[in-house]
């Protein structure tokens, strides 16, 4: 009997890039071999009191805290830090890394007598390595602008959006308040009149193959910042005695698919929908 010969052709799989993660003195990194650079993440840039729009931001707003690394993953795809506020409210983080998004699940809690007065806390998300207009390739802090997008009008919009707001405490920069959220108590740029579709905020790569997009719940607000920076800022809401409050947030380090992101959101902020519900 003759052998019987099976020929298989085709191109061999290979594993989707991997990111992980880093830490130090309160900057995360997330690393990957197909992004333009590491992204670097202020982790965290500051906790914040209400009241926030139109006063100081050293003297009033910042509720000052200390972050400390608990473990980390010898691979990289995983982070634990503490975070203790001066009033003594206490946000336990967990990070995880997988091929293209980072995962944030925080555990709030105040173990104090007294309500917190950390109504919200910053994630600041420097894009300008991502987005080809760092300091190493422009002088001009705000060419990511141009890059960046955020969602109104039943639609992505492209940054400067419609009616963007000049005028505020400090400027530049641009606030979109969370619906619900009092106009009084975000970040002291200049605020959006309107509130946005979604919670997702992004900008594209220097290339254009890729998209980066972040979201929290609860959140505050989104925010373009001043330090070729974006912004989804999360909720604490002024914790009260004894409350325990569960956080949750993405970065997306996706390809450029914009309706496969916005579907990819929705599955993961399910509560968006009715937040942001007309």
């Amino acid at each position: 009997m003759r052998p019987i010969l099976f020929f298989f052709s085709g191109c061999i799989a290979t594993a989707a890039p991997k990111l992980t993660l880093s830490w130090e003195k309160n900057w995360l990194e997330i690393h990957g071999d197909h992004l333009p650079g590491s992204m670097r993440v202020h982790y965290l840039e500051a906790y914040c009191r209400a009241d926030s729009q139109t006063t100081d931001w050293g003297k009033h707003t910042v509720v000052g805290h200390q972050t400390k690394l608990v473990s980390a993953a010898k691979d990289g795809s995983k982070l634990e830090l503490l975070c203790t506020l001066k009033d003594g409210v206490t946000v336990r983080h967990l990070i995880t890394s997988s091929d293209d998004e980072v995962d944030f699940r925080l555990t709030a809690h105040n173990p104090n007598k007294k309500r917190s007065e950390a109504h919200w806390a910053q994630p600041c998300v420097r894009v300008g390595i991502f987005t080809g207009t760092g300091p190493n390739k422009t002088s001009d802090k705000y060419a990511y602008v141009k890059k960046s997008f955020i969602f109104l009008d039943g639609k992505q919009a492209m940054m400067p959006t419609r009616d963007w707001a000049m005028k505020a405490r400090y400027v530049p920069g641009q606030v979109w308040a969370a619906p619900g959220v009092p106009r009084p108590d975000v970040n002291p740029r200049p605020l959006h009149k309107d509130v946005p579709d979604n919670g997702l905020i992004g900008c594209y790569s220097v290339d254009g193959k890729m998209l980066f997009a972040t979201a929290w719940e609860p959140y505050q607000e989104l925010f373009q910042g001043v330090g070729r920076c974006l912004h989804s800022d999360f909720r604490l809401g002024g914790l009260n005695p004894g409350q325990t409050l569960e956080i949750k947030g993405k970065i997306y380090l996706v390809k450029n698919d914009l309706e496969a992101l916005l579907t990819r959101y929705r599955k993961d902020f399910p509560e968006h929908r009715k937040l942001h519900r007309p």
